[in-house]
């Protein structure tokens, strides 16, 4: 809906009716502002790319966007790539997946020491279950003001940022404060959508990652149940709706 407010009524209902039939005229010019891709063909065109690094954003679980930040679905099928089982494959960097039990064992374990257990999955569950993670503890870190504790964990040629609580991981320095070096990476792999300046400027190859969440971006996918049909984009080929602007009476309480 357009809404236009004002004490004019017929400028009211010319603005309106304007804003309606542009918007109306300009729907299917929606652009992200990089390529889209289902994960498959995301990470496969990542592993081919020679640009490094190459950034994916795990745009379903953005947590700045509303996402849990916490669902596992991208760093399970991570884990299951025998492209990264080892440590001769392509380097990747994962931010990041909450999950304090394993937090906990691998600051007792400390850095070098080995972990085996479960993180993620613990408010968003609808996609996959927890990510089972064994690994080397690469790092350590206290103090965080939004994760607390982040350690991350080397597991095959993946360093899995597993952290205490979410954290969104925007800057450069979010990575090298870890250890990590974001721009000797084959792919870094982040919850986020579009990316802040640092990560934008550092990247050589991009794509947006159209990955189940909350926040899951591919919008016509999305189980809808009660909505008004016919709709755009659910409905491409629907008639031109009913443009006229309905004037909608002041309150009582506003005229009083």
């Amino acid at each position: 809906a357009v809404m236009v407010t004002g004490d004019d009524k017929e400028a009211v209902m010319s603005t309106a009716r304007e804003l309606a039939a542009q918007f109306w005229k300009v729907r299917s010019q929606f652009e992200f502002v990089a390529t889209t891709m289902p994960w498959q063909q995301t990470i496969d065109s990542a592993v081919r790319s020679t640009s490094r690094p190459f950034y994916i954003s795990d745009m379903g679980d953005n947590p700045t966007a509303g996402g849990a930040g916490d669902v596992t679905w991208t760093i399970n099928k991570l884990l299951a790539d025998a492209r990264f089982s080892t440590g001769t494959g392509p380097m990747v960097i994962y931010a990041s997946i909450p999950g304090e039990e394993l937090v906990a064992q691998a600051v007792q374990a400390g850095v070098g020491g080995n972990v085996d257990g479960y993180a993620g999955a613990k408010v968003d569950a609808r996609f996959s279950p927890p990510a089972h993670i064994t690994g080397t503890v690469h790092s350590i870190v206290k103090g965080d003001k939004d994760a607390e504790i982040e350690v991350v964990i080397k597991s095959g040629s993946l360093y899995i940022i597993v952290v205490k609580k979410r954290k969104p991981y925007h800057d450069e320095v979010d990575f090298t404060r870890l250890g990590l070096d974001p721009r000797k990476a084959d792919i870094v792999v982040d919850k986020i959508g579009y990316l802040q300046p640092d990560l934008y400027r550092m990247q050589k190859g991009w794509i947006m990652a159209l990955t189940p969440g909350g926040v899951d971006q591919a919008i016509e996918q999305l189980p809808y149940k009660r909505i008004r049909r016919p709709m755009y984009p659910f409905d491409k080929n629907m008639e031109a709706p009913d443009l006229e602007p309905k004037l909608i009476p002041v309150s009582k309480r506003q005229a009083e």
